[in-house]
């Protein structure tokens, strides 16, 4: 049965020292988060306690940019590769949810499958799978390419991709492994399913030698927001991670996908819709709105048109910083990023310094600087007015950013009966509410 949608979902979205592009240099962060198993440890145990649904690793199969002014200048060229950090949080965490990216552009199914699969079974059910399909040239060139692979034809590589990983974690039912030892019958032949898939892009036979994952299926999560994004979305994701600038968009986002997955015959509430929020809180406004200035004040010029241009997919260093942002190519990257950058300029007039400054920490997400009730207020707004099911944090600076979101914000979000004080269940798909999917033989 599906659970009622109650009170909303919350991941912690643990980027190395936080989401804002200066925040490894503020007084309180950890600078060396990148590889520091440690800090991670207390990350997870303090979104665990704290009853948040998941935490996310995302990833990036590369350095993230080749302008080594900007990149040495950022705390984005060190990180660990998510399923193995992920492997071990779990032998550290017992309820907490555990996401992590992983690309479709550079990976097989079969592998794909068996490490979510492996991670599901090690965590006792709570691994969910970020499927995403890359955007930049520069992972590209790692793995054999001089170039990214179209646009539309990654989407329809990423489909077929889905649709072998879902059936290889179905390679076998449930109570498959009788393990008798008197008999000497180690697993029931008829509850073990080949899948002898053909496809355009895969030739896989299976089966998976992991057995059936404890939740039924790891959470299938996606973050495109193109229209070959949100068509895979609505054919294949339990959750979506989005960026909206307003909530406007946020709803029509959100109304878009639930329409679109009631077309492919699914359960508009099976799906879990979870934009990103960056929160700057203190007790006061006033109090907010200085700390994330001092924030905004450590990036250096070089580092802002950096990540604007990496956020556009196109170089910005020839033009003027104090002028408006240029006309854009179409980009083979990140379609729907590079025109969340282009309305948020166009619609408020910023120029080029302007327009990193207000994404250097938000990425484009949600932004909101104020005191706790401010922060409630508007997560309360987007998930009772169908706006969200849920939100992904995105502290500004680890660990500070993530203890102020836990001891301002949550308690006054549990006032208001807004999200759990207890888990409810063990496994990620009983803190969402989702279904365990049965098994198709």
């Amino acid at each position: 049965m599906t659970a009622p949608r109650s009170h909303l979902a919350l991941g912690a979205f643990l980027m190395q020292t936080g989401h804002h592009i200066a925040g490894w240099r503020h007084p309180d962060a950890q600078a060396d988060a990148g590889g520091n198993f440690a800090h991670y440890v207390d990350l997870a145990r303090q979104a665990e306690a704290a009853k948040f649904d998941a935490i996310f690793i995302s990833d990036s199969v590369g350095v993230r940019g080749r302008n080594l002014a900007s990149l040495s200048r950022t705390a984005r060229s060190d990180q660990f590769e998510p399923l193995t950090l992920l492997s071990a949080l779990a032998a550290v965490t017992e309820r907490i949810g555990l996401i992590a990216t992983a690309s479709t552009s550079f990976n097989e199914p079969f592998n794909i499958a068996r490490k979510f699969a492996s991670l599901d079974q090690i965590s006792g059910g709570r691994a969910g799978w970020n499927l995403v399909t890359s955007s930049g040239d520069g992972e590209a060139e790692n793995f054999n390419l001089s170039q990214h692979i179209d646009h539309g034809l990654r989407y329809e590589r990423a489909a077929e991709f889905h649709q072998v990983v879902t059936g290889l974690w179905d390679s076998w039912e449930d109570d498959a492994f009788v393990r008798d030892k008197e008999s000497g019958l180690y697993f029931a032949p008829e509850k073990l399913h080949v899948l002898n898939h053909q496809g355009k892009h895969f030739s896989v036979r299976g089966p998976l030698n992991v057995a059936r994952s404890p939740q039924g299926q790891p959470v299938v999560v996606q973050a495109g927001a193109s229209e070959a994004g949100r068509d895979l979305a609505a054919r294949t994701a339990e959750v979506v991670f989005v960026a909206h600038q307003t909530f406007d968009e946020a709803r029509t986002f959100y109304r878009d996908i639930k329409q679109r997955a009631a077309a492919y015959g699914r359960s508009p509430d099976q799906i879990r819709i979870m934009p990103g929020i960056f929160p700057v809180v203190a007790p006061t406004r006033a109090e907010a709105e200085d700390k994330f200035e001092a924030l905004q004040s450590l990036i250096p010029t070089v580092v802002g048109v950096a990540l604007l241009s990496q956020m556009v997919s196109f170089d910005l260093t020839p033009y003027p910083v104090d002028g408006p942002l240029p006309a854009l190519p179409p980009t083979n990257g990140a379609k729907s990023r590079q025109q969340l950058m282009l309305d948020l300029a166009r619609r408020e007039g910023l120029t080029i310094r302007q327009t990193y400054l207000r994404i250097a920490g938000a990425r484009g997400h949600q932004q909101v600087v104020g005191s706790p009730t401010d922060i409630a207020d508007l997560l309360e707004a987007w998930f009772r007015d169908g706006g969200a099911d849920g939100f992904n944090i995105m502290s500004p600076v680890h660990p500070v950013g993530l203890t102020d979101f836990i001891t301002l914000v949550l308690p006054e979000l549990r006032r208001r009966g807004l999200f759990r004080t207890e888990y409810e269940g063990r496994t990620l798909r009983e803190h969402l509410g989702l279904r365990r999917p049965a098994h198709r033989g």
